[in-house]
């Protein structure tokens, strides 16, 4: 039975992640910083229907202690790398902690892997924010990174990191440049969530109002369990390399509150309020990947269109 390792087993691309590899037949253990165990109704909330078939462990990202003691007690054959400081307003009102938690988080964990299970291969998450403002369009695995965030920048170091470590250690990394990918699971701070949710509470008339920021930015939006499951496959080549994980079709966020206020039977215009708040003090006008590599290596696809997803997180979030 392959052992599995996943850090931010407890976000929602772990959460989709774990049960993945369960159905895979893997033996799943995950790592959770301490407080999480002594929370578990509210922080391992999307862990709940598995929580009896996966091994949790406290350790910290800003503990390289504490990261190797866990690797060399699990000895995994796979680690997914996922866990970050990933809210990228965030990282601008706080880059030195996302620098703290994604670069030398990264590098502990790279280096963990190194001395105490070398044979363990690795994924790490990087993101469609490394390419900013690119000049390519789509981006591709050879589009020149221009990051325009701390979170951006972050990842980017992240990513040469594991291809250091992949060249010089011998070590198989591989690093997925995972577009946007959204669920039911997805934290209530991100912008597609926010959206649903606020339709959610609208309509059963708790609150009128959603402000938003920037209408007209535009992203390439998937289905997080497609998107873990290119993450495993990618730890199933026999050769490790880097991977762009998206769906090919860009998309505004207006068009995205068009979709969710229609699918509850509501006009986006009486509700949508844009505030200057939210803009980003940097912003990316259009993100669109090709996956052309991943299809060609082990032919990955989207299972669900972007329309089948806003409704998907709406229905989720009227149910609530």
């Amino acid at each position: 039975m392959k052992r599995a390792l996943i850090t931010g087993i407890t976000g929602q691309d772990g959460s989709y992640l774990a049960e993945l590899l369960l159905e895979q037949g893997y033996e799943v253990h995950g790592l959770v910083r301490r407080v999480a165990l002594e929370d578990a109704s509210h922080r391992l909330s999307r862990l709940i229907g598995i929580r009896d078939r996966i091994h949790l462990h406290a350790a910290s990202l800003e503990s390289f202690p504490s990261l190797y003691s866990a690797v060399n007690r699990i000895q995994p054959d796979e680690l997914y790398h996922l866990a970050a400081q990933s809210f990228v307003s965030y990282s601008f009102d706080d880059a030195f902690s996302t620098f703290r938690t994604n670069i030398d988080g990264t590098h502990y964990v790279f280096e963990s892997v190194k001395q105490a299970a070398p044979q363990c291969k690795v994924y790490f998450a990087g993101s469609s924010e490394m390419f900013g403002n690119a000049h390519e369009v789509p981006q591709r695995e050879e589009t020149k990174f221009a990051p325009r965030s701390p979170y951006g920048i972050s990842k980017v170091t992240g990513y040469d990191l594991a291809r250091n470590y992949r060249e010089a250690y011998g070590l198989f990394v591989c690093s997925g440049i995972l577009f946007n990918h959204e669920s039911p699971r997805r934290g209530f701070e991100f912008v597609t969530r926010k959206i649903t949710s606020h339709v959610a509470r609208i309509k059963r008339g708790l609150i009128h109002e959603l402000p938003l920021g920037n209408l007209e930015a535009r992203r390439d939006w998937g289905f997080a369990a497609d998107y873990v499951r290119a993450m495993w496959l990618m730890l199933q080549q026999p050769q490790p390399s880097d991977y762009v994980v998206a769906t090919g079709e860009t998309h505004s966020v207006q068009e995205f509150c068009e979709l969710a206020f229609s699918h509850a039977g509501l006009n986006w215009q009486d509700h949508v309020k844009v505030d200057p708040d939210f803009y980003r003090p940097a912003e990316i006008h259009q993100l669109i990947g090709d996956a052309s590599k991943a299809k060609r290596d082990f032919d990955w696809s989207t299972t669900v269109s972007f329309a089948d997803l806003v409704r998907m997180m709406v229905d989720h979030d009227l149910a609530g």
